[in-house]
């Protein structure tokens, strides 16, 4: 006599509390976001990732799979911007570099709330969607204006055009590096990323000090900070060499 085969358990259901089982329909939803369009994913396909019914999935969010987006989105910014947020103490490039620990950190291990908040679908990209997105890339832009002593807070002065387009173009290539960095199988080691990402803001702002005076006015008050063993400081044992390969550029004194 055969027997039957076995048939798989049923996800065991358990009574959660409100708190608890929104944040588990939102875990849910950022899983199937960050692989496909958002208009992709039925509220079905939520409710089974989650082990739920539908009509539960409805009971905590009415508006469907916009609202639940939405909030799936929400719930990865507040995450991803307390990455940014660091005592401002110690020599500010180390400061940086313990932010992208943890931000880094955050891409590794939520790489599906990372994707999902950066990867928006067609129908459900709105302003409201768009708004979240460019809250968190601003909210970064400020904590790292923060470190550079212009974040326009008590006792410091609001960064003027150039120095704030700075940040914000790093700002940008951080996110670039990152979803690149997934793609690729998240390699280099984060650590050697996070190096690298360090040094495109040094080098970023040794640029812009280069034609803007407030820029310059800003690097020479990071500079006495830094120390030899820093990252500022490995850099520049990288850079001089290489610099002084150029001197046949400059013009004759």
């Amino acid at each position: 006599m055969t027997s039957a085969p076995a048939v798989p358990p049923a996800r065991a259901y358990r009574r959660l509390g409100v708190e608890e089982r929104r944040a588990q329909l939102l875990g849910a939803a950022l899983t199937l976001f960050a692989h496909r369009a958002p208009d992709d994913v039925s509220i079905d396909e939520v409710a089974a990732e989650a082990g739920v019914s539908r009509p539960l999935v409805y009971r905590y969010f009415p508006g469907g799979r916009q609202q639940l987006y939405e909030a799936a989105l929400g719930s990865a910014a507040e995450q991803l911007t307390l990455c940014f947020a660091e005592p401002a103490v110690g020599p500010p490039t180390e400061r940086v570099s313990r932010v992208l620990d943890r931000y880094l950190g955050f891409v590794d291990q939520h790489d599906a709330g990372f994707s999902a908040l950066l990867r928006g679908g067609s129908v459900a990209e709105t302003s409201r969607t768009s708004t979240i997105v460019d809250g968190v890339r601003r909210s970064a832009a400020e904590q790292i204006l923060l470190h550079l002593g212009r974040a326009g807070g008590p006792g410091q002065e609001p960064a003027g055009p150039r120095l704030r387009m700075m940040v914000r173009t790093w700002i940008a290539a951080v996110e670039a590096a990152s979803l690149i960095w997934l793609d690729e199988g998240k390699q280099p080691a984060p650590s050697e990323l996070r190096d690298w990402l360090v040094d495109h803001l040094i080098a970023l702002l040794t640029v812009t000090a280069a034609s803007d005076e407030e820029t310059a006015s800003v690097v020479a008050d990071l500079l006495p900070q830094e120390t030899a063993d820093g990252p500022a400081g490995r850099l520049a044992a990288l850079i001089i060499p290489v610099v002084d390969r150029a001197a046949h550029l400059l013009p004759p004194a």
